[in-house]
């Protein structure tokens, strides 16, 4: 059974930074698109970041030029650098893989983590 579990939210002021990490754990062959959303209350669901298992990355235009999105393949796991942080960053922030199961289906499944929270506020 495959799990994605984040880490690294919690409350910073404005202006500050945060690292959110997410690790995927489980059986699997390999992982192809990386990605962080985030939801606000009473927002739906967006897209903050994604990367491919090429490093190719797109932002959100709310945090370009902010946030940075990483990956390290070795160790299945994917990273969100929040800089310059603003009390509208504030959500619950979502890891989402695309991943391959076996060498036999070419058939990519999508996975959720279970969310951490980011609180900007002073």
């Amino acid at each position: 059974q495959v799990q994605l579990e984040e880490s690294g939210g919690g409350l910073v002021q404005p202006g500050g930074s945060l690292r959110l990490s997410c690790a995927a754990s489980g059986s699997f062959f390999s992982i192809n698109f990386m990605g962080w959303y985030r939801q606000a209350p009473g927002k739906q669901r967006e897209l903050v970041a994604t990367i491919t298992s090429g490093g190719n990355t797109k932002y959100a235009d709310s945090v370009a030029g902010r946030f940075t999105i990483s990956r390290d393949n070795a160790e299945n796991m994917v990273y969100l650098e929040m800089n310059s942080l603003k009390p509208e960053d504030t959500a619950v922030y979502y890891c989402k893989f695309l991943l391959r199961r076996t060498i036999y289906s070419a058939t990519y499944y999508p996975y959720w983590g279970q969310g951490t929270q980011v609180t900007v506020s002073s």
